[in-house]
């Protein structure tokens, strides 16, 4: 049975995408710590466990992820941007990226943002031009 996060990157279920190639799909978290809190995952693969990666995918994983970090930074006022693999919530690798000020900003045991729909497009829209600029 496919995860929520497939159905995600196949568009079975709609998202706030801001990145994407034929591997790996990146899309605003719908709880966010912060503006611009992203998930990266694999397509290609529903393994639920980051180390259980083949290393063309994880090294591969990785570089997206990195693409991504940078684009976030560029469009989201941010000192940095936090990285988390936690891969408990849902049954699919995937990476967060988190805009910070503190180190404190990547706590998820805190309140998550309350953001409107022309916000999470607002936010993706920019990422996403960020991203396809650095390309």
């Amino acid at each position: 049975m496919a995860t929520i996060f497939t159905k995600i990157a196949k568009g079975e279920i709609p998202s706030y995408k801001v990145a994407e190639n034929e591997n790996f799909y990146a899309f605003l978290d719908i709880n966010p710590l912060a503006k611009g809190h992203t998930l990266v995952i694999p397509k290609n693969t529903e393994d639920d466990y980051i180390f259980n990666l083949d290393d063309k995918t994880y090294e591969g994983l990785w570089a997206f992820a990195k693409q991504v970090a940078s684009a976030i930074k560029s469009a989201i006022p941010c000192k940095r941007v936090g990285v988390a693999v936690l891969g408990l919530e849902v049954p699919h690798t995937h990476i967060h990226l988190v805009p910070l000020q503190s180190e404190g900003d990547l706590d998820f045991r805190k309140e998550k943002l309350s953001l409107s729909q022309e916000e999470f497009v607002s936010i993706a829209s920019s990422i996403n031009g960020a991203f396809n600029t650095a390309k």
